[in-house]
């Protein structure tokens, strides 16, 4: 099972990916969380943010997920995934890929900005939604409007989803 928690940033993806973590982890399953940022550290920033540079980060995150997936791993994927193409690819890749959206209103996050991230880029670096754009999901498993949801609501309503899919983990 691959459950992969895309949205812009500020949706809470690496928030509710470490409680999944954690909770697959009390239940003594095998899981990873891979979180964009990560995979960037791991081949010490050699991408940019510019669009080919976000295309061959997100490929490396595809990988990643299929190998996770492959192995009996629960991959839990923090990924911005702004293009549909991508997520797409995964789909027919990854058997297990599960497409979790945090839909998060874009001026919410730059207003909260918990990580800075809006704060300290705009107007240095290309930011998804503002100056390079996030495709709107065309066939997500799961849609959660996070504005509208405490962080335990977002997580449980994951977990129902699991649950109902998979029986045994939630």
């Amino acid at each position: 099972m691959i459950l992969w928690l895309i949205g812009i940033s500020g949706a809470g993806k690496t928030t509710i990916g470490r409680k999944l973590e954690a909770h697959f982890k009390e239940l003594g399953k095998k899981c990873y969380l891979l979180d964009g940022d990560e995979v960037r550290d791991l081949f010490d920033r050699d991408l940019g943010y510019s669009d080919a540079d976000r295309e061959a980060n997100i490929k490396r995150i595809i990988l990643g997920a299929y190998l996770l997936d492959r192995n009996d791993i629960i991959g839990i994927i923090c990924n911005i995934g702004p293009l549909e193409h991508l997520r797409q690819l995964a789909r027919r890749k990854i058997s297990g890929y599960n497409e979790i959206y945090l839909k998060k209103d874009l001026q919410a996050s730059m207003k909260n900005d918990v990580k800075g991230m809006y704060q300290e880029n705009v107007g240095k670096t290309q930011i998804v939604g503002i100056d390079t754009a996030f495709d709107e999901p065309l066939n997500p498993d799961l849609v959660l409007e996070v504005d509208k949801m405490s962080v335990e609501e977002t997580y449980r309503a994951v977990l129902d989803y699991v649950e109902d899919k998979y029986g045994g983990c939630g």
